[in-house]
Formats: C-alpha cells, structure tokens, sequence
C-alpha cells in the first residue's frame, strides 16, 4: 500500500481501466450495455495471502463465470489519501461498487450518498455500522473464525498457553481477538491466553516476528491471527519455538506449509460474489449482511490439520454450537 499514491493518481489522470469478463470491453456491438458495471476496489494487495487475495479469487470466479453479464474494473494497493479519488471514480457510470477492509469505511460513507443511484457495499466494515440507502455492510463476523482458532488452539496447546496477533487493530480484528479468548476458555477453562498484539500492519513480516518471538517467550505454543503477509513472520517464531499457527483466510492443503496446525477459512470472495449477484436478481439490500458460521454461505469455517478423534469431536461441537446460535460472541 505504500507505493499507491503515484500509483492512482496515474490511474486517475488517465481513467481507471476496466477489465469486462471474458476479455471484452462491454460495449454495445457485443451486448455490453446489458452488462452491469462493477467497481472493486482492494485497498491492499492482490496477492496478500489473505483478505484481499480471498477477496480477489472471487472476482476472479466472476470473470469466469459471469462474463456475459458483468462488467468488472479494479483498483488495488490504494493508499489512504487515494481512497475517496478512487470510490468517486469507481462510481461513476457504475452500478454497483464494492470496497474491501473496515480501513475505507469513513471515507465510503462519505462518497455513496453523492452517487443516489449507485449500489454499494462494503465488506469488512464496522458490524455496527448504521447502513445508508445505498450502502450495505457484508460482515465475514471474523469473530466466529476468532472463536473457532482459539478453540482448537486451546486444545492444541500442550501446556496451555496460547496468543493472538494481529494486524491493524480495528474493531473487527479486535473483536476477532476477544472471540479466540472465548473460545480457548469455551472448551478449557483453565487455559492462559496472552495479551493479544497488535503489530499495525497486516503485512509487517519483522514486527508479526517480533510479537510472535515476545509470546513464544511468555509461554504460547499455538497462535491465532489475523494477519496477511505478516503471517509469514510468525510463523518462523512459531517454529523456532515449537509452537504453531492457525492459518486463514485462505485454506492451504494439510502439511503443504510447515507450522500450520490448521486454517480458519473466510471467503471474502464469495461476499463479492453475493453482492454481484444480488444487483443481479434484485435482491441487493442496504443491510448488515452477516457471512459467519449461522449464515449458511459456507463463508466461514475451519480445517484441521491432523487432529486427534477427540479434538476433531470437540470441534465439531462447537462448530455446531456456533452455527445454531448457541455461543453468543462480544
């Protein structure tokens, strides 16, 4: 995010490039004024190993499948004094535009009310967040990943101590710190959950490692997340101090990736998917619109790398207790 803001002034000084599904440019030869438009913009990097590359495989699986009725452009690695240039230019001439992170939302909410006609949606945003006319809140409800990593990291942990990293520290990832405390203590009581750490960057690799380094040393032997590339650096505590991680939002295959004892998944990109198809049918609402374990989307879940029968048994019950609404989250 750092090098974007020669990045999209470049973009905008000559118009954003929009990319049509299936190679084409919409037009109206080829029956591109029925398409919809659709502005994304991922204020992060594409390739992120987390919520803006999940974000992206989804619009990926639109160009795939919806060639002949979407029309997609993007912008990626937006800087925040670039936010409101992009949304406002996003939106013009579109029909629905969507904004990855909660990082956009005060800059969102003043851009959509300017554009009366245009849809749009913002995923990851506060999840109390009031929605406006034309803007809708699409909630991953991290915290339900949150809950679920610290279950399993709890049962996991040999000795009983487990921590949390995380990124910026927003609401929502705070949130998500709040729930793995909940659910290390849900199925252990008696387990130490460290003082999450907040590095400020999702991509930090070095400060993801230091705060990794600092609770290895205090004990934690299994670790929730919410990083991106950042999870590389702690990672490489995690395994100088034989400990391990739970990986996500992207899910890796088992044993493909060292020091990962499993993955929480949150499918950012089938919230964009959702949000397209909503424009769609006509079934967009300017709602919050949750995508956690009761949602029924299959946005959110956990894959365990290896477990035992009964920590797969365990989690199982909880997964269910999250899903039917037994488990009431901060």
């Amino acid at each position: 995010m750092h090098k974007t803001s020669l990045a999209a002034a470049a973009l905008l000084a000559v118009g954003l490039t929009a990319t049509a599904c299936g190679g084409d440019s919409g037009s109206d030869a080829d029956g591109g004024a029925d398409k919809i438009k659709v502005g994304v913009m991922f204020p992060g990097s594409l390739s992120d190993d987390g919520f803006m590359q999940s974000g992206y495989e989804g619009y990926q699986r639109i160009e795939k499948n919806l060639s002949d009725k979407v029309a997609l452009t993007k912008v990626e690695q937006v800087a925040a004094a670039d936010y409101q240039q992009v949304l406002t230019r996003l939106a013009t001439g579109a029909d629905l535009v969507v904004s990855f992170g909660g990082q956009t939302d005060s800059v969102l909410r003043q851009v959509a009310p300017t554009f009366p006609d245009v849809k749009f949606v913002e995923i990851g945003g506060p999840s109390d967040a009031v929605p406006l006319t034309n803007l809708a809140y699409y909630d991953p409800v991290q915290a339900d990943g949150g809950f679920l990593a610290g279950a399993y990291a709890a049962l996991i942990s040999k000795d009983g101590k487990v921590g949390f990293v995380g990124g910026m520290e927003l609401p929502a990832i705070v949130k998500t710190a709040e729930a793995f405390a909940q659910g290390a203590k849900h199925v252990r009581p008696d387990v130490e959950v460290l003082k999450p750490q907040y590095v400020g960057d999702f991509n930090d690799v070095a400060k993801a490692r230091q705060a990794g380094q600092a609770m290895v040393g205090g004990g934690a032997q299994a670790f929730g997340q919410q990083l991106n590339l950042g999870k590389q650096g702690l990672v490489q505590a995690a395994l100088n101090g034989d400990a391990t991680v739970i990986g996500g939002p992207l899910v890796k295959e088992c044993g493909s990736e060292p020091g990962y004892a499993g993955y929480v998944k949150s499918d950012t990109g089938a919230e964009l998917e959702h949000a397209v198809n909503a424009v769609l049918d006509g079934t967009y609402k300017a709602a919050q619109v949750p995508f956690g374990m009761a949602s029924g989307t299959n946005a959110t879940d956990i894959i365990l790398c290896d477990p035992t029968p009964e920590t797969a048994t365990k989690m199982t019950e909880v997964k269910e207790a999250l899903t039917n609404g037994d488990i009431k989250l901060p």
